[in-house]
């Protein structure tokens, strides 16, 4: 192993043995943030707290042109784990332990290029990426809005994508809508209305012909809408009409697809209108924008990522943060080690080679200047 190498896996033991799952994002200033400051010395270090366990430390040494983002929350484990989660364990080729590949294994390399350079670099790590209540991106925004009131010229987000730029990715939007109908006898003959369950079931139905209207639709090698009903309850027996029903779905847009007009077709399905529908979380895609202003941002991100001399790889279907930068004017991409296959699983792992080229790749970056 280089000596980059084992410096990363060094640090990356250290923040896997933090527990830093989300939920319940039991997550103080202390703990992992300690580590944190006391492997950059050298840096100015900004610790805020955001409240609910959602921490950013921002830390900047010289003056950077480019901010590295991270998050340090994880999904939390499950019982399939095969050991400890939070003991990293090196098998083979593999870096083993909760978060490794989603995503500590980038701020342990960013901890060792840090460490190995003495360039200017800017880091914000962040503890809220993995529940739906972001409050961290939010915040930093707030207070440095984009080039060139901010020092920064663009924000590289690290999530895993087998260290290549990733300049588009779908939007994500959750929604919770509620059914109402009239409890009765289920012997007699029902009105279309009269079963909140039947009205979901319709709904449905009509909301998978709604997606495949969609699948025409193209932007950066990604087609159609991405759609799924995660969870639907109501009803009391099978003699019973349902007089209630509840259904949590969501749905990823493509850059150019509008997210009102997506909500409003969803909303306006089926035979009666929703008692209740409510839009519980969403994230824009990357790049931000309509298909003009979208197309020049992403060209402005694949220009960055050339100058890096970082690979360009395909547009993904998962969400991340870097939506968020984009959606406040920065250019912004992901870039990161480790594969998404296996972020949230169990054993999640992430390869020894990824680990390394990525702190190379960073090492290279920052030691010319070029951060």
């Amino acid at each position: 192993m280089s000596t980059l190498l084992d410096a990363t896996l060094d640090h990356l033991r250290a923040l896997v043995a933090f527990d830093t799952r989300n939920p319940p994002r039991a997550i103080g200033t202390g703990g992992i943030f300690d580590y944190l400051r006391s492997q950059l010395p050298d840096f100015e270090v900004t610790l805020t707290d955001h409240g609910a366990g959602a921490v950013t430390l921002h830390a900047v040494r010289g003056q950077p042109r480019l901010l590295f983002n991270v998050h340090l929350d994880t999904v939390p484990d499950s019982p399939a784990w095969s050991a400890d989660p939070h003991e990293l364990r090196i098998e083979g080729d593999h870096a083993i332990g909760l978060g490794a590949c989603d995503i500590k294994g980038a701020a342990a390399a960013l901890l060792a290029v840090a460490k190995a350079t003495d360039g200017p670099l800017a880091l914000l790590f962040s503890t809220d990426e993995e529940a739906n209540d972001a409050r961290c991106v939010a915040g930093f925004l707030r207070a440095f809005p984009a080039f060139p009131a901010s020092p920064y010229e663009a924000v590289i987000v690290a999530e895993p994508t087998r260290g290549e730029a990733v300049l588009a990715h779908r939007g994500i939007q959750s929604v919770l809508m509620r059914f109402a109908g009239q409890a009765g006898h289920a012997s007699g003959e029902q009105k279309p209305t009269d079963s909140a369950l039947h009205q979901a079931v319709r709904w449905g139905a009509a909301a998978l012909d709604f997606v495949a209207a969609q699948s025409h639709e193209r932007f950066g090698g990604l087609t159609g809408l991405r759609f799924n009903i995660g969870r639907v309850e109501g009803g009391i027996k099978a003699n019973m009409v349902a007089p209630a029903a509840e259904v949590r779905f969501g749905f990823r847009p493509l850059p150019t697809m509008e997210p009102g007009r997506l909500l409003e077709g969803f909303r306006s399905l089926g035979d009666a209108a929703p008692a209740h529908f409510e839009e519980t979380f969403r994230g824009n895609s990357l790049p931000a924008g309509d298909t003009s202003s979208a197309e020049a941002r992403r060209l402005a991100a694949r220009d960055l990522a050339d100058e890096l001399e970082i690979p360009i790889g395909n547009a993904v279907d998962f969400w991340t943060e870097a939506a968020l930068f984009s959606a406040a004017g920065y250019t912004s991409f992901v870039y990161g080690p480790g594969d998404i296959a296996q972020a949230h699983s169990a054993d999640e792992w992430v390869a020894l080679d990824q680990l390394q080229h990525y702190a190379e790749t960073l090492y290279r970056i920052v030691s010319r200047g070029n951060a």
